[in-house]
């Protein structure tokens, strides 16, 4: 059974930081790419992050580019999310998800972790 598990969400200020963990296990991690994506309440799903387990390369939305790293630790089968100099829009809820490469289609679906950001 294939399951992403999401977790490190929580409120933080304005300027904090967070990160969070996706926990993959039920598919050969190296095979697939792992992503991150958030939604906001009444905002469409939007990719923040993508890293491929084959060859490191990674890729991000440009709202967050020089404050998130997305990186992957093969060995625990996980992929973390270090999401810096947070704002008040960055709070959404953020999901994982995995596919054979990064794509808005993904294959399978962690249930997300809320990140609150207060002002």
């Amino acid at each position: 059974e294939v399951q992403l598990v999401e977790s490190g969400g929580g409120l933080v200020q304005a300027g904090g930081s967070l990160r969070l963990s996706c926990a993959a296990s039920g598919f050969t991690f190296d095979d697939y790419a792992i992503g991150w994506f958030r939604q906001a309440p009444g905002k469409e799903r939007e990719g923040v992050s993508c890293i491929s387990s084959s060859d490191g390369s990674t890729y991000y939305a440009d709202s967050v580019k020089g404050r998130f790293t997305i990186s992957s630790d093969n060995a625990k089968n996980t992929v973390y999310l270090q999401m810096n100099s947070l704002k008040p829009e960055d709070t959404a809820v953020y999901y994982c998800a995995a596919a054979p490469s990064c794509s808005p289609l993904m294959w399978y679906w962690g249930q997300g972790t809320q990140v609150t950001v207060s002002s």
